[in-house]
């Protein structure tokens, strides 16, 4: 039989990541985190696997148990770190900010691994930085996840001073629009958008998107996740910029007690 534990001399990589996204999707995250870590990190992905799922809120809740297999499987091949990409999860869930902590906690410890979840890193993130005043640039996220964000952030102490998507500001004329781009949207809109919602509160500490939201700002278009725009975008509005991707790449680096390669804004160059 195969060792039901690994040891560091049989391990592929000194660092090893597992990432798990929303059932059905194809997530950009274990590619752009491999991309920015060093050579000693090894990254695993696990699409979870829902049959007719639609990207309910509902769903998430009923699922959520798949996390704790995603925490089991990563944990039997030497993970140090198990990580979980998307942002609507921990307010689907019911649990509360400190539920959502709690359940973090336990299932760490119960896998010998560090679990973490994008939407609660972003709180963490938040903190770390001392900030207490954000605007939400929602994206493609429909009313009710965006909405739950915001909720989520409330709950754990921040200020919202605005939130809004895509077609609340204006640059869609329906939501029905804005999903039928399936979160993949012009590299102009990027700025746009950015430029929007620090005008909406410019006694925000901190800019925030929510999501997973890719834009076509990379060589030939192709679609890019925040982290590749943070640093234009910080630049930009002068203040720091932070999205659920980088929030999540920063917990699992902090966890790792390593750094990213490159510049990617003020919460990753801040390690």
């Amino acid at each position: 039989m195969m060792p039901s534990e690994w040891r560091p001399e049989h391990k592929l990589f000194p660092h090893q990541v597992g990432f798990t996204c929303p059932p059905f999707d194809f997530d950009a995250a274990p590619s752009d985190f491999s991309r920015i870590a060093p050579e000693t990190v090894g990254v695993h992905g696990w699409m979870l696997h829902v049959p007719d799922y639609v990207h309910g809120l509902d769903q998430r809740k009923q699922n959520f148990g798949m996390l704790d297999d995603f925490c089991h499987c990563m944990s039997r091949n030497g993970a140090d770190v198990a990580a979980q990409i998307g942002s609507n999860w921990v307010h689907a869930s019911g649990l509360g900010v400190e539920g959502i902590r709690q359940h973090c906690t336990e299932l760490s410890d119960k896998y010998g691994l560090r679990f973490h979840m994008a939407g609660y890193a972003m709180v963490e993130a938040l903190r770390a930085m001392n900030v207490e005043k954000v605007a939400l640039n929602a994206a493609y996220h429909w009313p009710a996840w965006w909405q739950g964000t915001v909720g989520f952030l409330k709950e754990a102490g921040f200020d919202v001073l605005w939130a809004g998507n895509f077609h609340d500001q204006g640059w869609f004329d329906t939501q029905d629009e804005v999903n039928e781009c399936r979160w993949v949207f012009e590299g102009d809109l990027a700025k746009k958008s950015f430029e929007y919602v620090a005008e909406q509160a410019p006694n925000a500490d901190a800019i925030l998107i929510n999501g997973m939201c890719n834009f076509r700002t990379g060589s030939n278009k192709q679609p890019q996740r925040p982290l590749h725009i943070t640093k234009t975008l910080e630049d930009m509005l002068g203040k720091p910029v932070i999205g659920h991707d980088t929030a999540l790449y920063w917990r699992i680096f902090k966890s790792l007690r390593i750094k990213p390669n490159g510049l990617h804004g003020r919460l990753l160059e801040g390690l």
